[in-house]
């Protein structure tokens, strides 16, 4: 069962489903956590959180989702709300501590995937080139932002509850197919991705959250390997993994298709070990938890079965206002040096720079 707290008329919470075995993992983030898919042009249930839950429930039977991603979020609208609606809640950050505070002892998984919006919506030009000076501004406030949504839902968990956080992928490696601008193009952008990275496991880190080494799952940094790709030849494996995981190579758009989510379901449960299931993982003392806000948060509904293509039937495009085109996408520069700027040429130019149609309108 899955809760999804952006779609109103929820029922009202029912904890006697499931009684004293109810437990609860809480999926945040942009649309990568909401399965936005373009060939359809909505969320969808083959997002890695309906994949892990799947997954998780396996080895938790009492298990429910509560489902908050939002297509277009960013750090700043997930603290502050404004991209996806949520009853009772004035953002997605403010649904998550008012569901931890209802159920608390009883949140045992937390994951969350922001930050690629941040810079993609903000510093790339119509011609895909990355501003410098926007990335270095972008990248700090990314990161104070980042800090404060893991510091509260860490201070809103209990000792059992697990926290994980995710690295991104990077679609600029689409542009190696563009031919030998291209290539270097994404040879450029693999140390700024890997910065990136670095920067957000480092503030994943610092507040108590597990890292999904999602740029590993899709050899984002091994241009050694060759692979033959039917229609491009022999390509670098991280080039390969791009055209097979996301749609960059086939719609230029940077999201992960079905196997793209499954490969970052991996990625989570691979940091979700049996030997840290609830009520044995290792975690820090727990501080005291944040009052819950007005009302109370919806509980579970039902939800298709995951990776069916299904519409997820939360974060409804028209309800949104706004569907990202990069919440899946890596957000490459933030947190790298200064001055620095990548022009993605061919695909990736048109991709990178995209805007969604309202959004743009806006």
């Amino acid at each position: 069962m899955t809760v999804v707290l952006s779609t109103p008329g929820l029922a009202a919470a029912d904890e006697t489903a499931g009684g004293k075995d109810t437990t609860y993992y809480i999926s945040l983030g942009d649309s990568l956590a909401s399965g936005y898919q373009p060939d359809v042009d909505k969320d969808t249930d083959v997002a890695y959180t309906d994949q892990l839950y799947a997954q998780l429930k396996q080895r938790t039977p009492g298990l429910k989702h509560i489902r908050l991603g939002c297509t277009a979020e960013t750090t700043e609208s997930l603290i502050s709300g404004g991209k996806c609606d949520y009853p009772n809640a004035k953002s997605q950050l403010d649904a998550a501590l008012q569901a931890m505070a209802q159920h608390q002892g009883k949140v045992a998984y937390v994951t969350l995937s922001v930050g690629a919006n941040d810079i993609l919506l903000n510093c790339v030009s119509p011609a895909g080139t990355l501003d410098g000076a926007c990335l270095n501004s972008q990248s700090q406030t990314m990161a104070k932002n980042l800090a404060q949504i893991t510091g509260a839902l860490r201070k809103a968990g209990a000792n059992n509850t697990q926290f994980v956080g995710s690295t991104y992928h990077n679609p600029f490696l689409a542009a190696w197919l563009q031919g030998a601008a291209g290539q270097q193009a994404a040879k450029e952008s693999a140390p700024l991705i890997k910065a990136a990275n670095t920067g957000i496991t480092q503030v994943y880190k610092s507040t108590g959250f597990k890292v999904a080494d999602v740029a590993g799952a899709f050899s984002s940094d091994d241009f050694t390997t060759q692979v033959n790709v039917p229609g491009a030849g022999e390509v670098p494996a991280n080039v390969a993994k791009i055209c097979q995981l996301t749609w960059a190579c086939t719609k230029k758009d940077p999201h992960p298709n079905a196997e793209g989510h499954k490969v970052i379901a991996g990625a989570f449960a691979a940091v979700l070990a049996e030997n840290d299931a609830p009520g044995t993982g290792e975690s820090p003392a727990p501080s005291e938890s944040p009052r819950p806000g007005a009302g109370e948060p919806p509980s579970p509904s039902a939800s298709a079965t995951p990776g069916s293509g299904a519409d997820a039937g939360g974060n409804d495009p028209t309800t949104n206002g706004d569907l990202a085109a990069t919440g899946a996408s890596s957000s490459a520069p933030v947190l790298a040096g200064a001055g620095l700027t990548v022009v993605a040429v061919g695909t990736a130019a048109v991709y990178f720079a995209r805007r969604r149609r309202t959004g743009e309108q806006s």
